[in-house]
This record gives structure tokens, C-alpha cells and sequence, in this order.
């Protein structure tokens, strides 16, 4: 197995071998569309996920430029199946107005289901309306569905089991008399045939991870933006994983690359680990 895409190679040094199999599994993909953290970057997409599982693609969030990503890469606009949205921090859900005019001007016809936090779906749909991007306009059917903790949606032989995190909590105690919503924030859990992946999305603590790794998962996608870095991994160490591909650095610390590749030796060292950037693709 060889990691294919347009990536830095000082980004893309692997822990161990060179070049190392990091999803044993059949027929799983994962393209990097984006992994930067939610500073405005000039090296670095905002967040975007694509995974194809038993030949099914969906997106985990759309940050900006999702739709040229896609475009740049030639992807068939019809090819994917769902889109589920994390949280509605922007570098998370910038991208998605873009993607669904794109979706409108090359001609989809494939119905979309779109999985968000019950908060954002309305705001989401009067958006659509107020750009002007009215559902006659489109040859396809879009439909949102609001994420549940623990609640897992079925589709295509393909699992996805979202969970609350504590990720959007400060927010939550700073600004809810004022901004009355629920702050939902949530992981992913997905499985499909003799496969079980861990996505961190943002989260708040290394113990919102717990639900996706109360069983070994063959891959974690796991942030490094929003805990300390030794409080992490230190987390990680014990846990179900052998393989684990970090994204969304802060600024900070995708600056010194190498010291925190040089600390995940030290306190993940036996794991096999990676740090994604913008075009990367693990797969079989």
C-alpha cells in the first residue's frame, strides 16, 4: 500500500517504516480534503473528510474549499452519498453553500441526505433560500436529518454512530442566556464489513473520545487542536488502537512539526502514526 496525493514530505513522515499499511481492511478510503485547524490558513484546507466504505462515499464536514477540492480532483458530483456535519463552527460548515451550488450547476441527480446538529438545519435551510439556491433549482432531492448521540444511521452497508462531545461547552457556559441552542458538537463511530473507524471531528477533552474506542477500532482520525498534546496521547497510549492519523494541528504545533512528531514517538510508540495534510489518501 502506498499513500497517494499532494502532501509535504516532512508532513507525511511516518512513525516507523516509510511506507507502512495504515487501514488493513477491504475496499476503505480516506481522502484529506482538508485538515486545517480554524485559523485562516494559506498552507492548509479547512476541514473535509471523504471516506468511501463498501463503495459508498460521505463527507465529514464541508469547511471551504470543498467544492473546488472535489472539482480539482475530478470527482463525479453524483458519486456521493451523504454528507454529515460535525458541529457549526465555520471551518467545519463554510464550504457547504459552495458544494451544494456545485452540486446545482453540474447537475446532480442523486438525493442527498444530510446529517447536522439539530440547531443548524434551520438556519441552514433559510441560508440556502436567502443565496438563492431554491430546491426547483435543483434536479436533486437534498434532506437534513438532525444527528442523535448514540443513534446510528444505516446506509449501504455502511454504520455511523455519532457522539456528543464536550467540544462547543465553553461556548455553551459563556453565551446560552443570550444564545438560547444546544452547542452539539459530536465524534463519529463508522463501521462497515470488518471495519470499524474512530472520527474525532473537535472535541473538548481525550475522554469524548471514550465512545468510539470502548472497542479496538482498526483506524482513529483523531484532531490535535483542542487538548494538549501530553494529555492526549497519554489517553491514547492504552487505548484499542494501533493505528491512529492525526489531523487539524493548530497553528502552533503544525509550525514545529517535528517536536510533535518527536513527542508521539515517545508516548505512542506502539502505534503506528501520521499526520495528514491536504490531499493525502490512505488506503488499501
Amino acid at each position: 500500500m502506498h499513500v497517494r496525493g499532494s502532501f509535504t514530505a516532512d508532513a507525511a513522515v511516518f512513525l516507523g517504516n516509510d511506507e507502512i499499511q495504515i487501514l488493513d481492511m477491504k475496499k476503505a478510503k480516506l481522502r484529506c480534503l482538508g485538515c486545517g485547524d480554524g485559523l485562516p490558513c494559506n498552507d492548509r484546507k479547512h476541514a473535509s473528510y471523504l471516506y468511501t466504505i463498501n463503495e459508498i462515499d460521505f463527507l465529514i464536514d464541508c469547511g471551504e474549499p470543498v467544492c473546488d477540492t472535489l472539482q480539482e480532483a475530478g470527482y463525479d458530483f453524483n458519486s456521493l452519498d451523504r454528507i454529515f456535519i460535525s458541529h457549526m463552527h465555520s471551518d467545519h460548515v463554510g464550504g457547504f453553500f459552495m458544494l451544494m451550488q456545485g452540486f446545482w450547476l453540474e447537475g446532480r441527480t442523486k438525493a442527498l441526505p444530510i446529517h447536522m446538529p439539530k440547531d443548524g438545519i434551520e438556519p441552514i435551510v433559510r441560508m440556502m433560500e436567502a443565496g438563492c439556491l431554491f430546491e426547483e433549482l435543483f434536479r436533486f432531492k437534498p434532506s437534513y436529518y438532525a444527528l442523535d448521540s448514540n443513534t446510528a444511521t444505516e446506509f449501504g452497508g455502511v454504520r455511523v454512530t455519532p457522539f456528543n462531545t464536550t467540544h462547543l461547552n465553553g461556548f455553551k457556559k459563556s453565551f446560552q442566556d443570550k444564545y438560547k441552542q444546544s452547542y452539539e458538537a459530536f465524534c463519529f463511530l463508522i463501521e462497515g464489513t470488518n471495519i470499524r473507524i474512530g472520527h474525532s471531528a473537535d472535541i473538548g477533552a481525550p475522554e469524548d473520545l471514550a465512545p468510539i474506542l470502548a472497542e479496538p477500532v482498526d483506524l482513529l482520525v483523531c484532531e490535535l487542536a483542542h487538548c494538549e498534546l501530553e494529555d492526549l496521547f497519554d489517553y491514547l497510549s492504552d487505548k484499542p488502537v494501533d493505528r491512529i492519523a492525526f489531523m487539524h494541528l493548530g497553528r502552533s504545533w503544525w509550525s514545529h512539526i517535528g517536536e510533535v512528531k518527536s513527542i508521539a514517538q515517545r508516548r505512542l510508540k506502539d502505534k503506528q502514526v501520521t499526520f495528514l495534510c491536504d490531499g493525502m489518501v490512505l488506503t488499501i
